[in-house]
């Protein structure tokens, strides 16, 4: 019987052991459930018609590519693919996505052992014998312990930070389709200030022309003070036009040199012109149930909505009991003995009363995971807006741009007419002039709305994501794929 009664709370203490490891596999608070996606089936029917019928938007397709490639322009991957090479916004987010990662490796640590070493040493007085006695001590020796993790706060902690990792990578994400569309952008721009500075120009010739037509009609007594006064303001005003023109062509290039990492004075982008740009026959137009796996700023909101739903169950497990196994061997001597010495030793500690803290902690957690929903959901609906504006934009962009076709064929019109008429002896050199000067007006019209129609298209790659996502994931394949093999 004595036997008996030794062994049984063996077999008891491993059951309870045991059913402290399965526990610890198990995590208390919410698991966090992806939001579900929007039923919406449109952004805009009318913007989505209208557009289709001006730029054949494609509904249901999906981008693949590079998206700036629509665009055919050579130059403008040349310059892109140095930007993305080179700009510095990137190599922060690559940082941070890595610091991030390092965090949730640190996180994963406390999932398993922690071994220590210690080792003690010093020179003690004693009392306790009928004579005082000094003598030196010293312990050395590894400990061991181990978070059992009953309630899965420590998984919870690493939930939370892998959610900030991913929300680091969609960060990386959207800083990339940032700086694509900005180097479009930039580079439109540019072309755009070329094309209307030559207009200017040719337009400047003209107003030059005419007005020396004016002084020598007015020395010869054919026209009057009042005609040379006109045409010399009208030279001035047009004259105004050039330095906007030529700030917008140095702003453009200068921002191309900065978003390639480099200053304006160590890398000069190349002039684009915009004959060298098509715009996009047709550009893929996700759903808006797709749109939360598109964009960046979504999949941000839908990570920090894991963050907060994360730190709920590290709140919740604040609210359980926490168990730590330890050991420790060490070899201790004091004066002239010594020994080896051991430990086993199992803690818990609990809350019983804290005024509500923990509770309140919890609470707060939770209202954070709310709020965090609902920016998720604003966030959303915002890029739904954000689509739909633009292809409004799109379809009043090619109204007006048939609008300025016609303007422009009917100066060109006139322009033939009146040199047929001067060629005819029917009228003057300066309504010749004129008749230029209305066209070279239409011409810088045409331009600006051309320009704008390139960039609408750029903002609606944009505004759907740019085929971003995994973008960095790609960036480590290759990265991974370039390190050198050694056999």
């Amino acid at each position: 019987m004595k036997t008996s009664t030794r062994f049984t709370p063996y077999p008891a203490n491993i059951t309870l052991l045991a059913a402290l490891v399965l526990l610890s596999a198990c995590s208390v608070g919410p698991d966090f459930q992806q939001p579900a996606a929007s039923q919406s089936q449109h952004y805009d029917t009318q913007a989505e018609q209208s557009a289709t019928n001006a730029q054949r938007i494609a509904p249901g397709r999906k981008l693949n590519g590079d998206w700036w490639s629509a665009l055919r322009s050579p130059k403008l991957d040349q310059v892109m693919r140095r930007a993305i090479d080179g700009n510095l916004e990137l190599v922060a987010a690559d940082a941070t996505i890595r610091q991030a990662a390092s965090s949730v490796a640190a996180a994963e640590g406390a999932l398993y052992p922690q071994l220590d070493f210690g080792a003690s040493a010093g020179r003690q007085r004693t009392h306790n014998t009928p004579q005082a006695s000094v003598s030196n001590f010293y312990a050395i020796g590894p400990r061991v312990a181990f978070d059992l993790d009953v309630f899965g706060g420590n998984q919870r902690l690493v939930e939370q930070q892998q959610a900030l990792t991913d929300l680091q990578k969609h960060r990386y994400e959207a800083a990339y389709l940032t700086l694509t569309g900005e180097v479009a952008s930039q580079a439109l721009l540019l072309a755009s200030a070329n094309a209307q500075m030559q207009a200017v120009q040719t337009l400047l010739a003209n107003d030059s022309k005419n007005l020396d037509l004016v002084r020598a009609a007015h020395l010869s007594g054919a026209t009057t003070q009042i005609d040379v006064s006109l045409a010399e303001t009208r030279l001035a005003q047009d004259r105004t036009l050039l330095p906007p023109l030529a700030q917008q062509r140095d702003a453009a290039r200068h921002a191309l040199s900065i978003l390639a990492g480099k200053g304006p004075a160590d890398y000069i982008a190349p002039d684009f012109t915009l004959d060298e740009f098509v715009l996009p026959a047709s550009i893929p137009l996700s759903l808006p149930s797709e749109m939360a796996r598109t964009r960046p700023d979504v999949l941000q909101a839908e990570s920090e909505l894991h963050i907060a739903s994360a730190a709920v169950g590290v709140a919740t497990t604040n609210l359980y009991p926490h168990v730590e196994l330890s050991a420790s061997l060490a070899q201790a001597a004091s004066g002239n003995g010594g020994a080896a010495l051991w430990g086993l030793a199992a803690g818990l500690t609990a809350p019983i009363f804290n005024g509500g803290t923990l509770k309140a902690e919890r609470q707060g957690a939770v209202e954070g995971y709310n709020a965090s929903l609902a920016r998720y959901q604003q966030t959303l609906i915002q890029s739904f807006g954000q689509v739909a504006d633009t292809l409004q934009a799109i379809n009043h962009g090619a109204e007006l741009n048939q609008a300025q076709d016609d303007a422009l064929r009917a100066a060109d019109n006139s322009l033939r007419l009146n040199q047929q008429a001067y060629a005819q002896g029917e009228n003057s050199v300066l309504q010749v002039l004129e008749a230029e000067r209305a066209y070279q007006q239409a011409l810088l019209g045409q331009i600006q709305v051309k320009t704008a129609r390139y960039l609408d298209s750029v903002r609606l790659f944009v505004a759907l994501g740019g085929n971003s996502v995994g973008v960095f994931e790609q960036k480590l394949a290759a990265r991974e794929a370039a390190k050198p093999t050694y056999q």
